[in-house]
This record gives C-alpha cells, sequence and structure tokens, in this order.
C-alpha cells in the first residue's frame, strides 16, 4: 500500500510548460515562461520554481520593467536559439552530458592506476 502524502500540495516540475504567445505588452511572467518552455534553448522545458519571480527584484527597487523592455529581453532571448536560420543545438534539449562521461573515464582511470601501482608492489 502506497504512503498518502495529503498535507503537500501538488508539484508542477516534470510538467513540460507551453510558450506564451507574442505580446505587445509583455511581462515578466511570460519572460520567464519563454524560458522555463525551452523556447529560449537555455534549459530543459519544465517549470523551474523559484523563490522569487523574474522581475520582483526590479518592482522592489521602485523600477520595474516597462513591457517594451520586456519584449525586447524576449526577443532578444530568442534569437540566440536561431542563429543563423537555424535552430541551434543547445545543451538542455539534447541532454548530452559529456561532462558525466568524463567524470566516469576520471574514476575508471584512477581506478586502473591505483590498481596497477598496487599489483606491483
Amino acid at each position: 500500500m502506497a504512503e498518502s502524502h495529503a498535507d503537500l500540495p501538488p508539484t508542477r516540475t516534470i510538467q513540460p510548460i507551453d510558450p506564451p504567445p507574442p505580446s505587445a505588452a509583455s511581462t515578466t511572467a511570460q519572460l520567464k515562461a519563454d524560458i522555463d518552455s525551452g523556447r529560449t534553448g537555455d534549459k530543459a522545458e519544465v517549470f523551474d520554481p523559484g523563490l522569487s519571480p523574474l522581475g520582483t527584484d526590479d518592482e522592489a527597487a521602485g523600477h520595474p520593467p516597462s513591457p517594451e523592455r520586456v519584449n525586447l529581453a524576449r526577443k532578444a532571448e530568442g534569437q540566440d536559439r536561431f542563429a543563423g536560420g537555424a535552430e541551434r543545438a543547445s545543451y538542455a534539449h539534447h541532454r548530452q552530458n559529456k561532462a558525466q562521461w568524463g567524470f566516469v573515464a576520471f574514476i575508471v582511470l584512477a581506478a586502473l592506476i591505483f590498481v596497477s601501482v598496487y599489483w606491483l608492489k
């Protein structure tokens, strides 16, 4: 019988996020949704909870970003992904973790060196 966790709220972190539609008066929430949906090409397309929503610091400082500046940011974030007319392959979208294989190779090499030094004694 599975244990019930009725006191924990459901999480959306594993559900894909749809990109927001283009808008003439964009908000920082739409910019964050662009990033979370994978539209910018720099992260996997799932919800990413944050401690404070994007733009909160600007608003707290008394200088909320204008819709024009957010539009500019949304456009700039999306342009990097389509450099040269073709969609850029990004680390997040192809899930090729080369660092992981490098780490595994390092561990195997270190183990081989350790065993060979121990064996030669």
